[in-house]
């Protein structure tokens, strides 16, 4: 099934300037942790992986994508890479695929993954003619690895330390593996890190290609503020050199990697235009689903019975359907939050996390996680009082004044900053 790479810029130096490509940033969250990585969220100053200025829907992305083309017809490939990782966020990545190659029978498709949790989707990529990957493995010596990654979690388990870099490690030889029995056209991806494993690179280049990686990106470490790794300057031109000669004797070279943005688009080392920025704002304000089927409500509360935490503290949703035969509210499930932290990507996040749910019912928010959950079709109502009576009005279309709370203090007594957080 492996197509060829004539048109794909990034594995084919002759074709980066001709072919453009997109990447879709429907995929926000992350099942590791690197000591070099900080995804901060709308910074459009800088040119790496984890970026990007929206997070989309699938239905959004294939919006974007046709607007796209019509700006960009030189687009070739359709990717994605983030801005956390695709298979982190499987649903969200396969249905982009899927709607993408509906409409699109002979674009070229193509992710890049740390390679964790990719193996349990790697027959439906190769169903859907998917003939790129990237995987980015950093280390084949599980020593080396624990000083590259702060925690993996697989499932609803964090591990660390060693553990954590021998099965990740361990899952990204098996992912190679089988990509590679499904003939699909791998990419491996090698950061060169001064200190940590720029010695090592070469080992990683001689065991993938022993495992039939097609090409190699030992690409330099990016410098990034408030990381583990911070203070590690970045790996002199030299340096990058001399090992990409080294790791050529191994696999062909891509030496022409732009570090791109989650949502790049266009020709590679190229930054994104302004209207191309604003059809992806444009395209992230759409309904999240062309059919807008919303049948449930989401709920903050401590205890389930009252609407009584605040969108920043919560640690779960509470999601109720409407009942129409005893009319009455019934609890679906319980969902949980989006970790602290990453401003208004968490936001984005818990829009993703309730795509199904009208409305979300809150102690108290602040204007940022509002203004998101709001341009996502959401409403947010804060109320006080029973859960029972917010749902079923809200579901009946009530009178909820009674309900609704004047003040927006919480647990930790000051006003949110809807930072993403959380309180203290």
């Amino acid at each position: 099934m492996t197509l060829s790479i004539d048109k794909h810029p990034c594995f084919n130096d002759a074709s980066r300037h001709t072919f453009g490509r997109i990447h879709l940033p429907v995929a926000p969250k992350c099942n590791i942790q690197c000591n070099y990585c900080n995804r901060k969220f709308d910074c459009l100053n800088e040119n790496r992986p984890g970026v990007t200025s929206k997070v989309l829907t699938p239905h959004q992305a294939l919006h974007y994508l046709d607007r796209a083309l019509e700006l960009s017809p030189n687009i070739s490939v359709v990717g994605i890479a983030g801005p956390g990782d695709p298979f982190a966020n499987p649903e969200e990545t396969m249905e982009t695929l899927h709607l993408v190659r509906q409409k699109y029978p002979d674009m070229l498709l193509c992710v890049a993954t740390n390679g964790l949790n990719v193996t349990p989707s790697i027959g439906e990529l190769a169903e859907l003619k998917v003939s790129h990957v990237t995987l980015t493995i950093n280390a084949v010596d599980p020593e080396i690895g624990a000083e590259v990654y702060a925690w993996v979690r697989l499932g609803k388990k964090v591990y660390r330390d060693l553990n954590a870099a021998g099965l990740l490690l361990e899952n990204q030889l098996e992912a190679l593996k089988t990509l590679k029995e499904k003939g699909v056209t791998a990419k491996i991806n090698s950061i060169i890190i001064p200190g940590i494993n720029d010695r090592h690179v070469i080992d990683v280049a001689k065991k993938v290609s022993e495992l039939g990686a097609d090409i190699f990106n030992a690409l330099p470490y990016y410098h990034t503020e408030e990381t583990i790794f911070e203070n590690i300057p970045e790996p002199h031109s030299e340096l990058v050199t001399a090992i990409q000669k080294e790791t050529a004797q191994y696999l062909p070279q891509m030496k022409h990697c732009a570090r791109c943005r989650a949502d790049a688009i266009g020709i590679i080392g190229q930054e994104n235009s302004d209207e191309i920025m604003k059809q992806l704002m444009e395209a992230a304000k759409l309904p999240r689903k062309p059919s807008e089927n919303r049948p449930y409500i989401a709920v903050a509360s401590m205890e389930g019975v009252l609407i009584n935490q605040h969108l920043g503290e919560a640690d779960r949703f509470l999601v109720y359907a409407m009942d129409t035969d005893h009319d009455r509210p019934v609890l679906v499930e319980s969902r949980s939050a989006p970790p602290p932290g990453g401003g208004t990507m968490r936001w984005e996040a818990v829009a993703a996390l309730l795509l199904d749910c009208r409305a979300l019912l809150v102690n108290g928010a602040g204007e940022s996680p509002k203004k998101v959950l709001n341009g996502s079709g959401m409403e947010v109502y804060t109320l006080d009082g029973l859960i029972e009576e917010g749902v079923s009005g809200v579901f009946t279309g009530k009178d909820m004044s009674r309900m609704t709370r004047i003040s927006q203090m919480h647990a930790c007594k000051t006003s949110c900053s809807g930072t993403g957080s959380g309180c203290g």
